[in-house]
């Protein structure tokens, strides 16, 4: 977009009657550039429709022609607007309400439900349920009215904290249909999305287990116990039979819900209603027992003996006998607790000694039962149930109560197991969130419904909690199936006018909540697998053509049958808590992220929430996963771990915005900062490679086994720079930049090295390879290696990474202190998929290096690749060194350094040098001297050079061929090809101790090129300083080598003959050297003058 420019009228133009519109509307001119538009028509915009183009037509080139080349990207801000204003939140992934089966709905419906209807209903519903009916008073009476109390402000407290947070992600920008699964996903990422989403749906997929049990209990327990299937003999396994019964009739039932789901999801909307009244008329009813207890409490006598409560399913007269027609009559109790019926009849030693008497059952909120109440009556399973300050004698022998029609306990109860069975009673917050896509204002109505729902749900719970303990007697309450009460359901009891109106509202009640579960949980499914994050799940993401999830009901119904197996809803409620806690953990999690990190698009409409408020809600979900059961707990961390990882290591990738991602972003800040502080420890040393490749004209590596040495190097620890060049303009290279670093990201991932891409585009090859060595990195997080590959085509001026490229990157490498790994013929190292059984990993210690050559082959050998290969340590020792000592204290350095190798001390005496080794330090020094003198320009100079090395490599291989006895005299081994001759000329010009490995085994046919000269040259050297260029050029043939850089020569020459000796069959062969010279006037001598590390894989044996 232009930044300068200048509007302006066009002139020359008459109006037009017939278009009126057009003469208040003043053409605008072109930029200031002059430049007129490309004339490409301009395509429709994803935001203006057909019919906004057809009428904008009329004033094409006539309104803001100055941005007609942007509009194609950028549309009319009128028309975005208009596009923004009227945007219909659609249902997402699944269609949330079935259309009619014979034809598809043509007009989508505008989301037309209220905060009321929409949110506050639904929610109160599905928190409203089965633990309030079943479970509630037998809570208050186990923990007392003081525990119970506690145990419901924490779960209460939990889920507002948690509806708090939910509010403020609902209300930042539109929400889709998805609900919880949608914001944890979308705000903490794909990883926690998923696992948090998964767990979600087994809460939900359980919570229909727990719902479906829950109606199997009223059912047989309630309305009718004639029903049941399986029947006990006795008292001891009346708990085995209703377990099975429950296994029968809940598998039926699972199956017949699943099929009612699978017809049509309308038929379950159309009974939510009834559902929903079965639920509020419950709730009334309990309250005006409450009342109507004041003045007239209802008649439920209770049978105690002692202070013990009996059934009353096998006696009808709470007495041991009775007087009949002026005679004592033994009742049916006698008879269970004697031998007879007769008055003389042996009977139980308790029996015996304490009193049968009768109290009511719900004395009245004005009886003061509550102070009764108010304290917890924890007991053991199997216990009888024992009504606190009534008179009881105990026998001196032991009683067994076996058989005995006492009230039993059927589980050991305790305050935390409590917390897991009631935890599931205050589920359901996420209704509201789930219909979101039907809401007419979802941003305003998800915060307001939801949070009105838990304040109501919350009241009703608390109240209730106060209101049973002081109603009902303690031993009532402690009761769980009315046995007591001659079966009746204790809440029932309590309410008017009927204890049928709570038996037959919490039956229908259960049932609507089961097939939610089982309509809801397959469209969370679905929704996840649609996301694609999890591959394995893609083939739920499939369902019927009006996108029913088929195979997702299918999968609930199996594991909804897995919780119908437990049979036990004790049992299956802490599962379900678990999960659940998990979600709310996450979603309070996901908002304090949010917050604190104060992201840009972060900006709820739901002011009244903190990032404390959220933290103080994940704490307090963490806390009460483990109250209510800590191995579930540990299950439950464990699932969602294995679903987090598979989603990392397999999922699909997606980019959502997500908070964990800022959350990194912030840490590697933080994290870069402590780190710039200082250099790194020695004890935290380690290489930190940045990688050199070459790319060919595809834009593909040239060489991919130096990214996996980089692995078998690294291991996927510490820093990676994968790094390249390309040669240009980067507004001309930008698509072939973007297109070589797809390309090495995808290497990358083959090879297993994790790392980072970097892609520099630069007039000059030298100069990128440059910037690369010196700004790659970012602050403490920098580089301290480089490797590269050993450049095959060096010998050939036009190539890019020329001799001259690659000596200067060695110079700059070193100028930066940096160590440099060179790896010799790369494309033989092996791939990470190879294994050596055996070898060695040669290390040629030749110059001091502070022990990092020492620490190269053990990082190799923690790679499989390189883990059964041994290590051996060589280094040289000269005239004046004791080769045993120098043994002993590299053995000891190695003790110190913890590593494990075998070391060889290996003695180079000095000898006569060869003719060779004479003649070659000669003729490098001649040329050296010659072109000093003949004053060539740059290029030319270094094509002069070339053409004398390719000469002078035809005349050593003429030498070797002709004089090998010569040779032989300085080389234990023969040298195996002309380029290793070059090799060794090269390294001991430069004067400095050199090491040789073998090299490519295809000898070049010598091009012969000699050295030209131009007329125009010959003649103004000529006439230039001639006198003292004729005597220069007699010095030059005339001169004799310098004794020291002969003896450099012999020494490498030497050192190359005893590395080829020793190993030949090693596997690997690792050598330092010294850093280049500071003279840069001997560069055109030496290649390998300047390496600081140089790797090397050998095939020597081949």
């Amino acid at each position: 977009m232009p930044t300068s420019f200048t509007v302006v009228p066009v002139e020359g133009q008459e109006p037009q009657p017939s278009r009126p519109l057009e003469d208040s509307n003043q053409q605008l001119a072109e930029c200031s550039s002059g430049e007129p538009g490309d004339g490409i028509p301009k395509e429709s915009s994803p935001f203006i429709n057909s019919a906004e183009m057809d009428r904008g037509n009329i004033y094409e080139g006539k309104n803001m022609a100055l941005f007609e080349e942007e509009m194609d990207s950028n549309p009319m801000v009128s028309s975005l607007l208009n596009k923004l204003a009227n945007y219909t939140n659609l249902t997402q992934g699944v269609v949330e309400h079935e259309a009619d089966e014979d034809s598809k709905r043509k007009e989508i419906k505008t989301p037309c439900m209220g905060t009321f209807i929409g949110v506050y209903l639904p929610c109160l519903q599905n928190i409203l349920g089965v633990i309030l009916f079943l479970r509630l008073t037998w809570i208050v009476g186990t923990s007392g009215v003081l525990e119970s109390f506690i145990i419901v402000f924490m779960c209460c407290a939990c889920t507002m904290l948690t509806a708090i947070s939910m509010s403020a992600i609902a209300t930042n920008g539109v929400v889709p249909a998805g609900g919880s699964y949608y914001m944890i996903s979308r705000s903490l990422g794909p990883e926690f999305g998923g696992a948090v989403g998964l767990c979600f749906y087994l809460g939900t997929t359980f919570a229909g287990a727990m719902y479906i049990l829950g109606t199997i209990e009223i059912l047989l327990t309630y309305i009718s116990p004639s029903a049941a299937i399986f029947k006990a003999e006795d008292a001891d396994g009346e708990t085995e039979a209703m377990l099975n019964n429950m296994r029968v009739y809940g598998t039926c039932i699972v199956a017949l819900m699943a099929i009612v789901v699978f017809v049509g999801v309308k038929y379950v909307n159309k009974l939510a209603l009834v559902f929903l009244s079965c639920v509020i008329l419950s709730i009334f009813a309990i309250y005006a027992g409450v009342i109507k207890t004041a003045f007239d409490p209802p008649d439920f006598p209770i049978c105690l003996l002692g202070n013990r409560t009996l059934s009353r399913r096998n006696f009808d007269i709470c007495a041991k006998f009775i007087e009949v027609n002026n005679e004592t009559v033994t009742t049916k109790l006698w008879s269970l607790f004697c031998d007879n019926r007769s008055l003389s009849a042996t009977c139980d030693e308790y029996f015996n000694l304490n009193n049968v008497t009768e109290i009511q059952g719900i004395p009245g909120i004005a009886s003061g039962v509550l102070i009764d109440n108010l304290w917890s009556a924890y007991t053991d399973k199997g216990s009888i149930i024992e009504k606190k300050g009534h008179p009881s004698i105990t026998g001196t022998e032991e009683i067994k109560v076996g058989g005995l029609p006492y009230v039993f306990t059927d589980i050991m109860t305790y305050f935390t197991m409590l917390v897991g069975i009631y935890f599931p009673s205050v589920t359901g917050i996420m209704a509201g969130s789930n219909r979101s896509g039907d809401l007419r204002d979802a941003q305003k109505s998800i915060p307001t419904g939801t949070i009105l729902a838990i304040s109501t749900t919350s009241f009703i719970y608390l109240s209730c909690i106060v209101l049973f303990g002081a109603c009902i007697e303690g031993v009532i309450l402690r009761d769980k199936f009315g046995e007591a009460v001659n079966r009746n359901l204790v809440i029932g009891t309590l309410a008017w006018p009927s204890p049928w109106v709570i038996v037959i509202g919490s039956f229908f009640s259960t049932c609507g909540a089961g097939l939610q579960s089982l309509t809801g949980a397959p469209r969370l499914l679905q929704a996840i697998a649609r996301d694609g994050i999890i591959p394995f799940l893609q083939v739920f993401g499939h369902g019927k053509a009006n996108g029913e999830p088929t195979w997702a009901l299918l999968l609930t119904a199996c594991i909804c049958e897995i919780g119908i197996l437990i049979a036990s809803l004790d049992s299956v409620a802490p599962i379900l808590s678990m999960f659940f806690l998990m979600c709310y953990m996450f979603v309070n999690l996901a908002c304090a992220v949010q917050t604190l990190l104060c992201t840009p698009n972060w900006r709820p409409r739901f002011k009244y929430y903190h990032w404390a408020l959220s933290f103080l809600g994940m704490s307090l979900c963490f806390a009460l996963m483990f109250i209510c059961s800590w191995y579930y707990a540990l299950i439950a961390m464990l699932i969602a771990g294995c679903i987090y990882k598979y989603i990392e290591y397999r999922g699909a990738e997606k980019e959502w915005g997500d908070g964990i991602r800022g959350l990194s972003l912030n840490a590697a800040r933080y994290a870069l900062l402590r780190v710039e502080h200082g250099a790194p420890h020695t004890k935290n040393w380690r290489p930190q490679v940045l990688v050199l490749l070459n790319l060919d004209s595809e834009q593909m590596v040239k060489h991919p086994r130096l990214l996996s040495f980089t692995s078998q190097l690294k291991a996927g620890k510490g820093l990676t720079i994968v790094g390249s060049v390309l040669q240009g303009i980067y507004l001309d290279k930008y698509i072939e930049a973007q297109k070589a670093e797809e390309n090495i990201k995808s290497l990358m991932g083959v090879e297993k090295t994790k790392g980072f891409c970097q892609i520099v585009v630069s007039p000059s090859f030298r100069d990128g390879m440059s910037h690369l060595i010196q700004s790659a990195g970012l602050g403490g997080m920098t580089h301290n290696t480089v490797l590269m590959a050993w450049p095959q085509s060096w010998k050939q001026t036009d190539n890019p990474f020329s001799w001259k490229n690659f000596v200067d990157t060695v110079r700059e490498t070193t100028a930066a202190q940096q160590a440099l790994l060179v790896a010799k013929n790369i494309d033989l190292f092996p791939t990470n998929q190879e294994r050596f059984s055996e070898g060695n990993v040669d290390v040629w210690w030749i110059v001091h290096d502070g022990g990092m050559l020492m620490l190269l082959p053990f990082l190799l050998r923690q790679h499989k690749v390189w883990r059964k290969c041994k290590m051996r340590i060589f280094t040289v020792a000269q005239m004046d060194d004791n080769s045993i000592q120098m043994k002993k204290d590299l053995q000891m350095f190695l003790y110190h350094l913890r590593l494990n190798a075998e070391v060889e001390v290996v003695e180079m005496f000095e000898n006569d040098i060869s003719a060779f080794t004479y003649e070659k330090t000669l003729m490098m020094e001649q040329r050296s001297q010659m072109l000093k003198q003949m004053q060539l320009s740059k290029n030319e100079r270094e094509r002069e050079i070339q053409s004398i090395t390719d000469e002078s490599r035809g005349s050593v291989r003429r030498k070797i061929y002709s004089s090998p006895q010569s040779i032989g005299q300085d080389i234990q081994a023969p040298l195996p090809d002309e380029e290793e001759a070059q090799l060794i000329h090269d390294r001991n010009t430069a004067s400095h101790s050199a090491a040789v490995v073998k090299c490519d085994a295809a000898a070049a046919t010598p091009e012969k090129v000699q050295m030209t000269w131009t007329k125009e040259k010959f003649i103004a050297e000529k006439h230039k300083n001639r006198e003292t260029n004729i005597t220069g050029f007699k010095d030059i043939f005339n001169m004799k080598p310098n004794q020291s850089n002969v003896r450099r020569m012999h020494t490498a020459v030497k050192l190359n003959g005893v590395i080829l000796n020793k190993s030949q069959h090693a596997q690997l062969v690792l050598l330092n050297m010294p850093g280049p010279p500071k003279n840069k006037k001997g560069d055109e001598n030496c290649i390998l003058c300047c390496i600081v590390l140089m790797v090397t894989y050998t095939m020597l044996q081949k």
